[in-house]
């Protein structure tokens, strides 16, 4: 679909607007990226997009926070970092979330693969040399 070029954090949410203009319509996105890549930071700046007014932070060990959109939309925003069995994940109602009618962003999604729906967007964050972070998706 794109890539997307993020030089610094001055220019994140303008990144974050480009991005959701490119997919709209997508509702499960899946965040691929090494450890300290930026997935959170994204995420954050993409509910700021959306309006969500509530602070977002990464729910390593809850696995999901739930936040809502300006618009009243629900936004999931998972974390499977520390999932050992699948069965943990379907545990919190995964299903319900991922065939609701929120936005799901997930982080580590590589530790769920097989529970992703078909049509989940796989969005890549990888780090350049130089520090800026290059979206692609």
């Amino acid at each position: 679909m794109g890539t997307i070029r993020i030089t610094g954090l001055s220019s994140i949410r303008q990144a974050a607007e480009e991005f959701l203009r490119q997919t709209d319509g997508v509702s499960v996105y899946a965040f691929y990226g090494s450890m300290g890549a930026g997935k959170t930071t994204f995420i954050s700046a993409l509910c700021d997009v959306l309006g969500v007014a509530d602070e977002v932070a990464s729910p390593t060990f809850t696995i999901v926070n739930e936040y809502r959109a300006a618009d009243g939309r629900p936004v999931y925003h998972f974390d499977f970092y520390r999932i050992e069995k699948l069965s943990e994940v379907m545990d919190i109602g995964y299903e319900e979330y991922v065939d609701g009618d929120g936005i799901c962003f997930m982080e580590w999604p590589e530790n769920i693969e097989g529970l992703l729906p078909e049509d989940a967007l796989r969005v890549r964050i990888a780090e350049e040399d130089d520090g800026s972070r290059v979206i692609s998706f």
